[in-house]
């Protein structure tokens, strides 16, 4: 349902047609203090840099669209002390794209590591860090979403009041409760404080990786954060775009949930890597490395 393009992504995305893209779900390289294998760009020269891709994001996107970014924070050089780069990138998308925030998200990874060491580990002035912002953009205020398909299991309390029943009062915050508050709704709302994990190494895109002797990419996210957006911002057979694919992740989510796809990567070995996740799907299909397509789209 999909296909991935080595190729730079501003490239790219400037041959895809006006409004084609349901939703872009991507996870760009920060702008941490210490270079990545991957390449990231500096603090100074981030927001200049990400907005180039943003107006192209703000081209391609339907007006009831979705532009979702996951983007970690950042500390100063040489003190105890955070960047606030993501926030000025966030300003500048509204100021400067003119972008919405329908809402930040914030997903915690409950095994990140406890970083820098030098703050955390040795001198024990700051605490981890293990929340990443999501900031979830859109065109208008008005972006196809339903938090219908993304409830949440009630917690214990809530099952016992259902099963019991309800009766109408006004709590002492002020809110003014029914007894349609016992109705069993198949869920409870979800927050936008999302708990997912970040240790993928029995996963079998890391498996397959090593029997290919492919080095894994090395800033996976979880499949748990793009199935949550699209499931919530998109449906069935919807086109889904990640501009900075990496291990495409989104694209394989993307295709479990039967929407479309559109993955754009520069870095052929993660490229190549990205294919072994469709591996169970045609598991007598050969692993090559040929130089992937040119680029030809037909959205509908």
């Amino acid at each position: 349902m999909g296909a991935a393009y080595l190729g730079d992504s501003l490239d790219l995305l400037r041959d895809l047609p006006e409004s084609s893209i349901n939703a872009v779900i991507t996870s760009p390289p920060f702008a941490l203090e210490f270079k990545k294998e991957y390449g990231n760009v500096n603090k100074q020269e981030y927001v200049p840099w990400f907005l180039n891709f943003a107006k192209e994001v703000y081209r391609v996107l339907r007006d009831d669209g979705s532009f979702i970014i996951d983007i970690g924070g950042s500390w100063e050089p040489g003190t105890p002390t955070r960047s606030v780069y993501q926030f000025r990138l966030l300003i500048a998308l509204l100021d400067e794209i003119k972008f919405h925030l329908a809402q930040e998200f914030f997903w915690f990874n409950p095994g990140k590591m406890p970083a820098p060491a030098e703050w955390v580990t040795v001198r024990r002035i700051r605490v981890k860090d293990s929340v990443n912002y999501v900031w979830w953009l859109s065109k208008t205020p008005w972006p196809k979403c339903d938090n219908r398909k993304v409830l949440v299991p009630y917690s214990p309390d809530m099952e016992r009041l259902i099963r019991r029943g309800y009766k109408a009062k006004q709590r002492p915050s002020g809110h003014n409760i029914t007894e349609k508050w016992s109705k069993d709704q198949g869920g409870a709302i979800c927050s936008n404080l999302l708990s997912y994990g970040n240790n993928d190494a029995n996963s079998e895109y890391f498996k397959l990786c090593k029997e290919h002797n492919i080095k894994p990419h090395p800033a996976r996210f979880p499949y748990q954060l793009p199935e949550f957006f699209i499931k919530f911002n998109t449906e069935p057979g919807d086109i889904i775009l990640d501009i900075f694919a990496g291990s495409n992740t989104t694209g394989h989510t993307a295709q479990s949930l039967e929407r479309k796809w559109i993955a754009f990567e520069r870095n052929e070995s993660y490229l190549v890597g990205s294919k072994l996740r469709f591996a169970s799907r045609a598991k007598n299909r050969q692993v090559d490395t040929e130089e992937a397509p040119q680029l030809g789209f037909a959205l509908g």
